[in-house]
């Protein structure tokens, strides 16, 4: 066997040294992004934490090489294994599903107040089962008695568990078959958009770097590189600054935020701008460049764009007010400008249909036809993979029916789940955005094509919170994961071994964040911890259900005509994209135009592409392949020091952020 080969054969020790190490990221991530406010051990779909121990790993493991040439204790490809195992935990522990869940489902009860009527109005309707009795609340809220001063299993050990069995055991049901599904759907696509559209998948380009050049015995030359190293200067150095700066204000510090608004007018065609930021992320900037030219152009391109509309409507005279939104769920849907991207999301999904018609064709033939089954770089069979997708999504509308939704509801609001998450994935993975946030939710779509009258009053409330677990806040999402994950995996062997490592990830992760979650909160109690985000959002999704209910408000004219100029704009824009091979915008942009990412990213964007057009046109592929590592550089710098001062966030009473939370 040659040595490339068996070096894509995966052994028992990686897999599990990953779900270890998945098992310290939840259980510290808590402590560390909410008690400690430091930088995010997870966050984005290039999380923080997984990347600073695959360095540091590669490191040891590069060092151990050359002292025992011969001993080879892991190999690049499980390095990146133990590394996607550790990404797919991390985004669990935190945005993915931990950060808000046991607030979403205390909030009825811990807020409930005389101006608002919860008692009388809401919690009547609460699904028995899907929330925890009353006597978790309180201590969840204020903490236990003497809680500060027990160790962690003795907070364990005094958590009321009795009140939290039922409904854990009812959520688990939900949220391990929406993984299932996630898992079975990337099966399924996963040829068509790594084989057959040949997907690029910037954020996967540093790790693969990195640990190719491990294998073939080249670490050193990698990172000694002087490209790379000039680049890893850069943020070493200004995250350096701004570290001590935190600690000891007398230090001077380098500014990574410019309030650019008051360049602009209140009023008049540049109004859009008013509240425009340039952020400055070296890690962002990094993977721009290394992201096609023409995504990167179209992401701030659009977002510029979208400023723009905003005055020009205000030019022509068309105040159109925020009221006539009506009640909408997206994470931050403010204005009815911003459904255009409801319209955008269902012509892109139809366009990702239409591209894949013929891998289409061939899964019905294979779903219904008998005969031998087909396996080959797929975690198991095509075959498998429809029907564990049709039946688990049929599952998922069935756990919704028996607490009270109407049939017809669980159907279509499970479609627009996964139908929006495939879309992000896509957005995620060929963008290289690896900090990604929605405009509109999925119920939102939903009431703009069939009203308010589609749900009941059980069934809003079963859909809202729901989509709050896990569909609304796709920064931490499951799924752009498990298509990276994919697109690795494909080059190995052991897919059994594999896909057992993906399922006990899952349930390792779920199971010690849920743990560190609640240790944590009843330990010191939610009163105390730096937790608005997740209490504000909990609070607007019960807010938005009762307002729904009593006015039974539906959207406006202007959001219908928003979201069909959405969908004529993608429409025209795929058309020209599949058509024209020199059109210069891709469709990718227009669905983040609005999105809060966005006003983060936009400059990041704008500078990785800028340098990547100048050095492709200046310089070409020569100097291209030279300049990639300068930018690889800003990425590891970036991460290091982001993972250094975690380190250091963990023994102090606050944290230097690095990345955005």
């Amino acid at each position: 066997m040659s040595t490339q080969k068996a070096g894509h054969i995966i052994r028992l020790r990686a897999v599990l040294l990953g779900l270890l190490l998945v098992g310290l990221i939840c259980g510290l991530t808590p402590i560390n992004n909410i008690y400690n406010q430091a930088t995010p051990l997870g966050g984005g779909h290039f999380p923080l934490a997984p990347f600073y121990v695959l360095l540091l790993t590669t490191l040891l493991a590069g060092l151990l090489a050359k002292i025992l040439p011969k001993a080879r204790l892991i190999t690049g490809h499980e390095m990146l294994v133990v590394w996607l195992q550790m990404v797919i935990g991390s985004g669990i522990a935190y945005t993915g599903l931990a950060r808000t869940f046991f607030i979403n489902l205390t909030a009825p009860y811990q807020f409930a107040t005389s101006e608002n009527n919860w008692q009388e109005i809401l919690q009547p309707n609460l699904p028995t089962g899907l929330y925890p009795e009353a006597g978790a609340v309180e201590p969840l809220y204020n903490g236990l008695v003497g809680g500060r001063q027990m160790g962690w299993l003795e907070v364990l050990a005094n958590i009321p568990w009795q009140f939290w069995i039922t409904p854990l055991l009812s959520w688990l049901v939900f949220i391990l078959l929406c993984y299932t599904v996630m898992i079975a759907l990337i099966n399924l696509l996963s040829r068509q958009w790594i084989h057959n559209e040949r997907m690029n998948f910037p954020l996967l380009r540093v790790p693969r770097l990195m640990e190719e050049s491990y294998d073939n015995g080249e670490l050193g030359n990698f990172l000694l590189n002087p490209y790379l190293l000039w680049g890893l200067s850069i943020p070493v150095m200004l995250h350096l600054l701004n570290g001590l700066h935190f600690y000891y204000p007398s230090v001077p510090a380098m500014p990574t935020l410019v309030l650019a608004g008051h360049y602009f007018p209140k009023v008049g065609l540049f109004s859009g701008f008013y509240k425009l930021k340039i952020y400055i992320y070296p890690v962002f900037i990094g993977f721009a460049f290394l992201t096609a030219r023409q995504i990167s152009l179209s992401f701030w391109f659009f977002f510029l764009l979208g400023c723009l509309l905003y005055g020009l409507l205000s030019v022509l005279g068309y105040n159109i007010p925020a009221a006539s939104l009506g009640v909408t769920f997206g994470p931050t849907l403010a204005r009815p400008e911003e459904t255009q991207m409801i319209g955008a999301y269902g012509v892109f999904f139809l366009f990702l249909l239409w591209l894949s018609r013929k891998h289409l064709q061939d899964v019905i033939k294979q779903a219904f036809r008998p005969g031998p089954i087909q396996v080959n770089t797929e975690w198991f069979s095509i075959r498998l993979s429809f029907w564990i997708a049709v039946a688990g999504m049929a599952a998922i509308a069935g756990w919704a029916i028996f607490f009270g939704m109407r049939p017809m509801t669980a159907c279509l609001l499970v479609a627009a789940f996964f139908m929006i998450t495939l879309v992000a994935s896509r957005v995620i993975c060929q963008g290289g955005i690896g900090y990604f946030t929605l405009t509109a939710a999925p119920i939102d779509g939903l009431l703009i094509l069939f009203g308010p009258a589609l749900f009941s009053q059980i069934g809003l409330l079963i859909g809202a919170v729901s989509q709050k677990v896990l569909f609304a806040d796709l920064r931490e999402s499951l799924m752009p994961s498990l298509l990276h994950t994919r697109q690795l995996h494909h080059q190995m062997h052991n897919r059994r071994l594999l896909l057992f490592g993906i399922g006990a990830t899952l349930v390792v992760a779920v199971t010690v964040s849920f743990a560190a979650m609640l240790a944590l909160c009843y330990k010191y109690g939610i009163r105390e911890l730096p937790l608005d985000w997740a209490t504000r959002t909990s609070l607007s999704v019960y807010e938005n259900v009762i307002r729904l209910d009593e006015t039974g408000a539906s959207a406006g004219s202007w959001v219908k005509i928003f979201s069909g100029a959405g969908a004529a704009v993608m429409l025209f824009l795929v058309f020209c994209y599949n058509r024209f091979y020199w059109w210069p915008i891709h469709p990718l942009g227009y669905l983040t135009a609005y999105s809060s990412a966005m006003r983060i990213l936009w400059f990041s964007f704008f500078l990785g592409w800028l340098c990547n057009m100048v050095c492709m046109r200046y310089g070409g592929v020569v100097m291209f392949k030279k300049l990639r590592l300068f930018f690889i550089g800003l990425i590891i710098g970036d991460m290091l020091m982001g993972g250094t001062w975690a380190i250091i966030g963990l023994f102090t009473d606050g944290g230097y952020q690095v990345l955005p939370d």
